[in-house]
């Protein structure tokens, strides 16, 4: 033992023993990845038997309304329990005043009923916000270069109830507009959906690794300016627990930090703080980089892959949605 320093417990104390076998390492696992964890985010796109790759994201595409029955049913036997739905909405569809969110009969709708009518247990979530269907690219109405918030939450209290009539099981409003969660509470309730359950994206911070998913969804080309005005400030972490207190007041039943990897201290410190089921959004730019990584040979991606998503997990998260989910639902089916 000459060259070591003295330890008052070697060797009766060696670390190393839990690790030494595979069944050892796995029994002693303080935390564990698991399909339950998992939401799988899909987009939706007009026309028939049409699957188009989406160039920044590697691995995902948009998909047909009649495409997506069979697509979330292979979903459903890996095991992931929910699935989030995207719109890829046709340019002379969006406007100033985003209206297609309120079309009974818009992309996510059709989706959200065909997934229903065809795939039983499979839960649905919604993204409540303007992006997708406003001319400007943004999460809210636009005036004068100002992103109205009162004005957009009456917009957003019409597009929860759209959803949760076509079938929509999880409102969940990532716009970050004030008093939206009380708003949207109130109307789903009057309309008779007392048991649909908001996630809200308590704490979403105004990111640089959202551009494959604005890709995936057309906004990007369209936005105007940034949306510094609503989403968060990186370097805050005070403002994000403040945030998310105020949709749990508000009647949020989940909450959802966004992005993930960059604010892991942000998750743990929301669920410890609160409790309340706590969700990370591995966000576009993250799963991208892998991928990219990957293609390069700079990385081994589902090793990669499951080790960020095991990550999310030992933060305090209680799911994740990512656009790795079936990749990480295979490796987990396979044992």
């Amino acid at each position: 033992m000459t060259g070591f320093p003295a330890c008052p417990t070697f060797p009766s104390t060696r670390m190393r023993r839990n690790r030494s076998a595979d069944w050892l390492r796995r029994m002693v696992q303080e935390n564990r990845l698991t399909t339950d964890d998992l939401i799988w985010p899909i987009f939706v796109v007009e026309g028939l038997g049409k699957r188009e790759a989406v160039s920044s994201m590697p691995g995902v595409e948009r998909l047909s309304v009649d495409l997506l029955a069979e697509e979330v049913g292979k979903a459903q036997e890996l095991g992931i329990p929910a699935v989030a739905v995207f719109p890829y909405t046709p340019e002379g569809l969006k406007t100033p005043d985003g209206s297609e969110a309120l079309n009974p009969d818009n992309l996510v709708c059709r989706g959200v009923r065909e997934i229903k009518k065809h795939v039983s247990n499979m839960g649905v979530l919604c993204d409540v916000a303007l992006d997708p269907y406003n001319s400007d690219g943004h999460d809210g109405l636009v005036k004068d270069g100002e992103i109205l918030n009162d004005e957009t939450v009456d917009i957003l209290c019409q597009q929860s109830v759209v959803q949760a009539d076509a079938g929509c099981d999880v409102i969940a409003p990532s716009d970050m507009m004030d008093g939206r969660i009380g708003s949207i509470r109130k109307v789903l309730d009057d309309a008779g959906h007392q048991n649909v359950t908001i996630m809200a994206y308590a704490a979403k911070y105004a990111s640089a690794f959202y551009g494959p998913f604005r890709d995936a969804v057309g906004s990007g080309g369209v936005l105007m300016g940034d949306k510094k005005t609503y989403q968060m400030d990186p370097g805050n972490g005070d403002e994000a627990i403040r945030e998310v207190a105020l949709d749990i007041a508000e009647g949020a039943d989940m909450v959802m930090v966004k992005p993930g990897l960059p604010y892991m201290d942000i998750i743990h410190r929301v669920k410890n703080e609160f409790g309340v089921p706590t969700f990370a959004y591995n966000v576009s730019g993250e799963y991208a980089m892998l991928r990219a990584a990957a293609q390069n040979g700079w990385l081994d991606y589902p090793a990669a892959m499951m080790e960020m998503l095991t990550g999310f997990k030992r933060a305090g998260a209680d799911g994740i949605l990512t656009y790795a989910a079936r990749d990480a639902a295979k490796i987990l089916k396979s044992g």
